[in-house]
C-alpha cells in the first residue's frame, strides 16, 4: 500500500458528508459524463501519472454505467467511494475562485483597438529534460541546436511578435488583456454581435509572478484585502505604472480561438472539455486525475452578492493551474459576468474536500476509518 496515500485519504462514509443528500447530484453527473466522455475517447489525462489517479482500467470499470442511469446519487454512492483528505502542511486547506472574462474587442486593429491577443508561435515548443535543466524553463526555441528562453511578457508587449501575423483579436485596454491571461479563457465581445471564445493554447515558458503580491510588498493593500477588484481598481488609478507592475510577471499566456456549440457552455479545461459553473474544479495535477469527483465544503467570500455561504457541492475535476499545490487546494470555476467575477475575485477560502475514487482504486489506496 502507498505509505503517502495511508498518511492522506481515509475512507468515509456517504452518511458522514454533510449535505450529501440535498445536493443536485443530477447537475454533478451531467458534468462528470463530459469528463467520461473523454475519458473513453481519448483518456488525455493519464498519458501523465497523479498519484491518486489509478489507471486507466480503475476508470473504464464504470462503463456504459455512467450514462445509463436514470439515479445520480445511485451512481455515485455505487460506483465510487468517498475518501476524506488531509493535508498536514496545510491542513485548513486553501480554495480560491477562477472565471472567464468578458472584453470588448475587434478582429482588425484600429485606433481604439490596439491590445493584441496572441496566438501560439509556432516556434515555441515544451523542451525536453536536459534543455530544461540548461535553460531553467519548460518552454522555449530551438536555435542551432540550442535551447534558448523565449521572449518576456515585456519583450512581447513591446511589439516582439508584431507583424507576424499572429493575432486572433484587438482589445481595447491592457489590463483586460492581463486578466484573460491569467485566467486562461476570455470570452470577447465584438462590435457586430459576435463573441470569440478564447481557449488556452500554451505559454512562453518563463516563471509566473502574483502581480497582487508586488503590490503587498509595496504596501498597498494587505494579504487578508487583496483581491482582483484591488488590482484593478489600483491599476485604472495608476496606468502607466500599471503597466510596469505587469511587467513584473514575465509569463505570458497563447490563446486559440475555439468554436462551442451553444453560449451556455463554459470555458475550456484542461481535460479539454467544457467547463461548468460551480461543478468544475481545477486541482493538482499531479495528485488527482481529471474527472475525478471531489465533493467541496467550503464558504463563498464575504463579497459574493449574496455574503458568505456555505458552499458544499459535489465538484468534478476538470482543469489545473499553475498555482493550484497540495491535496487539500482548488479553484472554482464560477461562469463568466459580473457576479463570477466578483465571486472569483475574491475567493480565499479554507475548507476540506472528500475525493470520490473508483472502488477499485480506492481499495488500493486507502485504509478505513
Amino acid at each position: 500500500m502507498n505509505l503517502d496515500s495511508r498518511m492522506v485519504l481515509n475512507q468515509t462514509s456517504f452518511l458522514n458528508i454533510q449535505g450529501w443528500a440535498s445536493d443536485d447530484h443530477a447537475a454533478a453527473l451531467a458534468t462528470f459524463r463530459r469528463s467520461f466522455n473523454e475519458i473513453r475517447e481519448t483518456a488525455h489525462g493519464f498519458k501523465r501519472e497523479a498519484l491518486f489517479g489509478g489507471t486507466l482500467e480503475d476508470w473504464l470499470a464504470i462503463s456504459e454505467t455512467a450514462f445509463d442511469t436514470t439515479d445520480a446519487r445511485q451512481f455515485f454512492e455505487t460506483h465510487f467511494t468517498p475518501c476524506q483528505v488531509r493535508d498536514t502542511i496545510r491542513p485548513e486547506g486553501l480554495f480560491t475562485g477562477y472565471y472567464e472574462p468578458e472584453a470588448e474587442g475587434s478582429r482588425t486593429q484600429t485606433a481604439e483597438y490596439q491590445v493584441p491577443i496572441y496566438r501560439k508561435p509556432p516556434e515555441l515548443v515544451a523542451l525536453g529534460a536536459e534543455s530544461q535543466k540548461t535553460t531553467g524553463l519548460a518552454y522555449g526555441v530551438i536555435k542551432n541546436g540550442n535551447a534558448e528562453g523565449f521572449y518576456t511578457r515585456k519583450q512581447i508587449e513591446h511589439g516582439a511578435l508584431a507583424d507576424r501575423e499572429l493575432e486572433i483579436v484587438w482589445l481595447k485596454s491592457w489590463v483586460d488583456a492581463f486578466f484573460i491571461h491569467i485566467q486562461g479563457s476570455g470570452r470577447v465581445l465584438l462590435e457586430d454581435g459576435q463573441i470569440v471564445r478564447l481557449a488556452y493554447a500554451g505559454k512562453n515558458g518563463h516563471p509566473y509572478t502574483g502581480i497582487g503580491g508586488v503590490l503587498l510588498k509595496r504596501g498597498v493593500a494587505t494579504a487578508e484585502t487583496m483581491s482582483m477588484q484591488v488590482l484593478r481598481e489600483w491599476m485604472a488609478l495608476h496606468p502607466d505604472e500599471g503597466r510596469d507592475l505587469m511587467w513584473n510577471n514575465n509569463s505570458f499566456i497563447f490563446f486559440r480561438d475555439i468554436e462551442v456549440p451553444h453560449a451556455a457552455l463554459g470555458a475550456l479545461g484542461a481535460q479539454q472539455v467544457h467547463l461548468t459553473p460551480c461543478r468544475s474544479l481545477a486541482v493538482d495535477r499531479s495528485i488527482w486525475m481529471f474527472g475525478t469527483p471531489i465533493w467541496l465544503d467550503t464558504m463563498t467570500p464575504p463579497e459574493s452578492p449574496k455574503g458568505s455561504q456555505p458552499f458544499r457541492h459535489l465538484m468534478i475535476a476538470q482543469d489545473t493551474g499553475t498555482a493550484i499545490r497540495g491535496y487539500v487546494r482548488g479553484d472554482v470555476y464560477w461562469g463568466w459576468g459580473d457576479d463570477a467575477a466578483l465571486i472569483a475575485g475574491n475567493m480565499k477560502s479554507p475548507g476540506r474536500i472528500i475525493a470520490l475514487l473508483p472502488n477499485a482504486l480506492a481499495k488500493k489506496l486507502v485504509q478505513k476509518l
